[in-house]
């Protein structure tokens, strides 16, 4: 570590203000918050947010997907580097699912906020210039990562035209933003202006709190993968039809969904799969189901597995349909591939906690985030503070104070070895 800035703490107490401040845009009885994109409780905060950053006298930057920043031109002026041009980005999300918890995001956009603001106030020479941004849509209420796939030039127009919540809840909330989709299309930034990007987050899991460590160091995030599932039976008169006579669509469908839990325990370990919904056609108490929807998700930490994974439940699927005597339509309806962060930035992390005496371990994340957007662009790195319980999406989501200020000092420190050396 640099002696020059290695005893730098960011204020435990300014960042807790902060934090409590921010949890009453949205906040539910229950101690959750509920803050979609462009909501009402969203374009509130994201106002407060603005007060913060001239507050604290930064330079306050809203480009044309709506992101929100808090920018620090505190570069060395000289000849081999090229200060104008290189920043290191520190962020997060202020969105939230809905009536989720007040942690998911916010904490890393506020910590990010408090390291720009702890150099400001200290006068720390660095190479490049920090900026903390806030991504606009990371939980995907309208268009996934829309933020952060808009800077990295990675958006197009087919995702504004199919958005997750509907066009017309997208452009209704462009409308109460002020952004426009050419803007939104139009707001890539040039690969070599970035150097790099951090981020904080809650695990979202149990994993650090099991293994009572302070620390999660991101190795990789997940690819995960989704499909609309179509088994196809025959409607009959369910008092009449035989067992034996029947195209069941339920039947397959549900032997199918039963099937994803041994065939992914047992042949891969590390991945997950979710169905999240099922629809059942006609719907009818006395009707032979004539046809099923499933809603299929997976996860995988590697390239592989994914590949894999993505055969195996496919052919399951099929054979799941050909028993019962079905059709089956396979719908793929989008994927974001596995991500490897950046051994650069992990080992900053790592001198990181070694400096503040932190335990800490590597983990891959379950869980997308806008960084894996960004990597190819820049050197990506993130690091997660334990979730008491693993709860998250939830008001029961919840981490300890001293976790959070733990989780800011690494980033402090991180971003400071980072934006210390020559370029």
């Amino acid at each position: 570590m640099n002696k020059a800035f290695d005893s730098l703490r960011v204020s435990s107490s300014r960042l807790r203000a902060d934090f409590d401040a921010l949890a009453q845009f949205g906040a539910t009885g229950d101690g959750g918050v509920h803050r979609p994109t462009f909501s009402e409780a969203h374009l509130a905060a994201r106002a407060w947010l603005r007060e913060q950053i001239e507050k604290a006298g930064l330079e306050l930057r809203v480009d044309s997907a709506g992101n929100h920043s808090a920018f620090l031109n505190c570069a060395i002026k000289s000849p081999i580097s090229n200060p104008q041009s290189l920043t290191l980005l520190l962020g997060s999300h202020l969105d939230s699912v809905p009536y989720g918890g007040r942690f998911d995001g916010a904490l890393g956009v506020l910590a990010a906020l408090e390291v720009v603001r702890t150099v400001k106030e200290a006068g720390v020479p660095l190479t490049m210039n920090l900026e903390a941004i806030d991504f606009t849509d990371e939980e995907g209420t309208l268009v996934g990562f829309l933020g952060s796939a808009a800077v990295a030039g990675r958006l197009t127009a087919e995702h504004l035209r199919q958005p997750r919540g509907g066009r017309a809840a997208l452009d209704a909330g462009m409308a109460r933003a002020g952004v426009t989709e050419q803007g939104i299309l139009n707001a890539a930034r040039p690969a070599r202006s970035i150097a790099g990007y951090l981020e904080l987050h809650i695990e979202q899991g149990k994993r650090l709190e099991t293994a009572r460590t302070n620390i999660g160091i991101v190795s990789a995030i997940v690819g995960i993968a989704s499909y609309r599932l179509t088994f196809v039976g025959r409607a009959d008169h369910a008092g009449t039809t035989s067992m034996h006579d029947r195209r069941d669509a339920a039947q397959g469908a549900s032997a199918f969904v039963v099937a994803i839990r041994e065939l992914v325990i047992r042949d891969f370990p590390q991945c997950v799969a979710n169905v999240g919904n099922i629809t059942v056609a006609p719907g009818a108490f006395n009707i032979v189901p004539a046809s099923v929807v499933v809603s299929l998700e997976f996860r995988a930490p590697t390239a592989d597995e994914f590949s894999r994974l993505e055969t195996a439940l496919l052919e399951r699927a099929k054979i799941e349909a050909e028993r019962f005597g079905l059709g089956l339509k396979v719908d793929f309806l989008g994927k974001h591939d596995p991500t490897p962060m950046s051994f650069t930035a992990e080992n900053a992390f790592i001198a990181a906690c070694d400096a503040l005496r932190l335990s800490h371990m590597p983990l891959v994340s379950g869980a997308g985030h806008d960084g894996q957007m960004l990597v190819g662009m820049c050197a990506v790195g993130m690091i997660f503070v334990p979730s008491v319980g693993g709860a998250s999406h939830s008001p029961r989501e919840f981490t300890e104070w001293q976790d959070c200020v733990n989780g800011a000092n690494v980033l402090l420190q991180a971003a400071l070895q980072l934006a210390s050396h020559a370029t």
